[in-house]
């Protein structure tokens, strides 16, 4: 099924592992995950033409987690299979559906290179441990910097307190990253540990989002679980979208990686994707905008309401009109 809006590519960048899912009173089960995998695999499923720029192993866990990706037409970046062994991320889901996370993972992914006469992509998104973890962080905000000029930027920060160190030197490089950052979308869990604030409070939101904005963003947006989604724009809008009451949550995994694959789907059917439209971008208006946050909230609900990073496809979201 055709994307609505311009061709082109989205390049993701950033960690593919296995989730080693546990849950109460079963066997563990190895499902591939990453935060930024799942983005890329999120934005296949909607008929987008996905690149993954990784950092897998060759061994079983790592021929898992591509044919998982290819699956769905996402393409690896070469070199992106380099790894000794690829990593693990232990997923613990309580009674709630809430996961927390175990990391046992390296990243030294290569630059992202492109065939000769490619068309550089629309829309390039990171975030997560990708954008921290050395000594791969350091080559990340230097993709972001470089394809600047083409694309529009997306970021996750996607906080991993177990992995990113102190707060305050991972607030910094997080800076740094929106400054390049066009979109930028975080959970309140992310601003409560990057900035030591209550996060429950939504005038504290809406100051480090602000903060944000005034560092180049167009649009901010942060998920606030069973209160839904709040986002700002540089132009000044200022946008809730409730959470739907009626969605039973099987687990929250990958929950926040299809809601930020929905962003940038909606940006782009509302043909606001390419550094050439960043001004228009800029300007978004607010029917425009609710109906981005509102897409990314559909597909993060159906998410939710099945095991695992499951994103649905276009055709799922087109069935439910």
């Amino acid at each position: 099924m055709t994307a609505p809006g311009r061709p082109g590519t989205a390049l993701v960048i950033g960690e593919a592992l296995v989730d080693v899912v546990i849950r109460p009173n079963e066997t563990p089960t190895d499902i591939p995950g990453g935060s930024p995998a799942n983005v890329a695999l999120g934005l296949a499923r909607l008929g987008r033409d996905a690149e993954l720029d990784c950092w897998i192993g060759t061994d079983a866990r790592g021929r898992a987690v591509r044919a998982h990706l290819e699956a769905d037409g996402v393409r690896l970046t070469p070199g992106s299979d380099g790894a000794a062994r690829t990593s693990t991320a232990e997923a613990t889901i309580g009674p709630d559906g809430g996961a927390s996370y175990f990391f046992n993972l390296s990243w030294e992914p290569p630059y992202p290179t492109r065939a000769e006469g490619a068309e550089p992509p629309v829309l390039v998104h990171t975030g997560s441990i990708a954008a921290i973890l050395s000594p791969g962080a350091a080559m990340v905000e230097k993709v972001l910097a470089d394809f600047r000029a083409t694309s529009t930027v997306c970021y996750d920060p996607n906080a991993r307190p177990q992995l990113m160190g102190e707060p305050a030197a991972a607030r910094a490089i997080v800076e740094r990253l929106v400054a390049l950052a066009d979109l930028v979308k975080c959970s309140d869990e992310d601003i409560a540990w990057f900035y030591d604030v209550d996060a429950s409070r939504d005038s504290v939101l809406e100051d480090v989002l602000r903060g944000w904005l005034a560092l180049g963003p167009a649009v901010v947006v942060v998920t606030r679980g069973k209160k839904g989604a709040l986002a700002l724009t540089a132009s000044g809008l200022r946008l809730e979208v409730p959470a739907d009451p009626s969605v039973v949550v099987a687990d929250t995994v990958g929950a926040g990686d299809s809601f930020m694959g929905g962003l940038e789907d909606g940006l782009w059917s509302e043909g606001l994707v390419g550094a050439d439209r960043r001004e228009a971008l800029h300007a978004i208006d607010t029917t425009t905008l609710e109906r981005v946050v509102r897409h990314a909230a559909t597909i993060a609900d159906i998410t939710v309401s099945r095991a695992g990073a499951n994103p649905p496809t276009r055709a799922e979201i087109d069935m439910m009109g």
